[in-house]
């Protein structure tokens, strides 16, 4: 007896005879052909599990899935997304010769062996809690640990994750799994970029992305595309950032924090493109209560993926400089200031870049006088602490001292001798030797 399908996607799989394997190569084929067209690497590397895909075609779909999948499915079987979760229409399928009992008896064997395997592959429950408390763990720990070792504590926790999926085939434990190997693949991205290598960065940032949209966790995709938008404009490609962010956009379940995280960097792109009302109405929208509540990255593990209100108003103080408006990047790195000096857990790293944002926005208008003062513990920064964020406003900071109206002062000189030895001894340089053979 044929199959019952359960949706129209079902009854097309159906009536093409595919397996899972032959529809997830049209799924893959589908997605490059749009990445090219649309030149979106989103689509390029467009994947379907196995589970996700039983899940589309069951029937039980309340929703679509989160992007890319709904074009890429409308583009393999040319019909609108929404038809194909809803319900069967009367379509013929071809049917298969009756079956003969030697031949259910089979099928049943192969299922039970099949069955019996799946069973024997599990790892203990308590494994994947050490695995979820470790990577929490190096998010909340991040702040505190120099990028070279936070590197290294998640490149091993990725490794040992990747080797823990080999060892299951119990679906909601590759489900935790592949959720934290996003997670470390973020931190990867995060430590990259301290560290100053733009490359694999973005390689971990579409690592995590891909692992996201594997188990279609829509936080877990929405801090993975923002990490790519805040990459794109640190290389030059504020409207792709701004793409990225809008990608980040689209996925479900992110909470407030994680849209005011979405909303400053957008702020940034639009900066950078010398987009002024659309910089400041992006950040008006961070300013403002979303509704969307909390979500279990954003807030639930938080550290590293947590964007609470003082790293917002750096961003915005970041934002304003790349405008030329003193007066507001002023105030906003005031503002950062003072909400870091109230937290007893208090972020060193965020609290030394936004001082060195408050000297550039007072350089801005010419007052040299106490700013190599205000300095001082910026250039006490131990080596292997002077990341990419840091080096890069200190290098711009030294470029404010070449302007005419202080360039001739004796303090700006001797600042800018300062500032050129600190910068020398950053330890945002390509690191050697990763287990994971990162290309730059």
């Amino acid at each position: 007896m044929a199959p019952q399908p359960r949706n129209l996607l079902h009854a097309l799989v159906l009536a093409r005879s595919w397996t899972y394997a032959e529809a997830a190569a049209e799924y893959r084929r589908g997605g490059a052909e749009l990445g090219n067209e649309l030149s979106e690497d989103l689509y390029r590397t467009a994947d379907v599990s196995e589970p996700t895909w039983r899940r589309w075609t069951s029937g039980r779909m309340r929703s679509l899935p989160n992007a890319p999948a709904p074009r890429i499915l409308e583009r393999m079987f040319s019909r609108p997304a929404r038809e194909l979760f809803g319900p069967p229409p009367q379509i013929s399928v071809t049917l298969h010769p009756v079956l003969d009992e030697s031949d259910i008896a089979m099928t049943a064997r192969d299922a039970a062996a099949h069955a019996g395997t799946a069973a024997s592959a599990h790892l203990p429950d308590m494994t994947l809690d050490q695995v979820e408390d470790d990577v929490r763990a190096l998010a909340v720990d991040y702040e505190t640990t120099d990028p070279v070792t936070a590197f290294r504590r998640a490149e091993v926790l990725l490794l040992d994750v990747q080797e823990m999926l080999e060892r299951t085939q119990r679906p909601r434990q590759q489900e935790r799994l592949y959720l934290a190997a996003g997670q470390a693949g973020a931190l990867l991205a995060v430590a990259s970029f301290d560290l100053g290598m733009l490359g694999p960065a973005v390689q971990f940032a579409r690592t995590s992305a891909m692992y996201g949209q594997t188990i279609e966790h829509g936080p877990l995709q929405a801090y993975a595309h923002g990490v790519l938008g805040y990459l794109a404009y640190w290389d030059n490609r504020p409207s792709s950032a701004l793409r990225n962010i809008q990608i980040a956009k689209s996925f479900a379940g992110v909470g407030d924090m994680g849209q005011v995280r979405l909303a400053s960097i957008a702020a940034r792109a639009h900066a950078h493109l010398g987009q002024t009302q659309e910089a400041e109405r992006s950040i008006q929208a961070a300013l403002e209560p979303h509704g969307s509540g909390l979500d279990d990255l954003h807030d639930a593990v938080g550290g590293e993926f947590g964007f609470p209100p003082a790293r917002a108003a750096m961003s915005h103080a970041t934002t304003y400089l790349v405008l030329g408006d003193s007066h507001h990047a002023e105030a906003a790195a005031e503002h950062a200031l003072t909400l870091l000096e109230a937290d007893p857990d208090v972020d060193r790293q965020v609290q030394i870049q936004v001082t060195v944002d408050l000297a550039r926005a007072r350089l801005l208008r010419g007052e040299l006088e106490g700013a190599d003062e205000a300095l001082v513990p910026v250039f006490a920064t131990p080596v292997e602490w002077r990341t990419i964020g840091l080096v890069d406003r200190v290098t711009h900071l030294r470029a404010q001292l070449t302007r005419p109206e202080v360039a001739s002062a004796t303090p700006a000189r001797a600042l800018g001798e300062i500032i050129e030895d600190f910068v020398a001894r950053a330890a945002a340089r390509p690191l050697p030797g990763s287990r994971l053979a990162i290309e730059g």
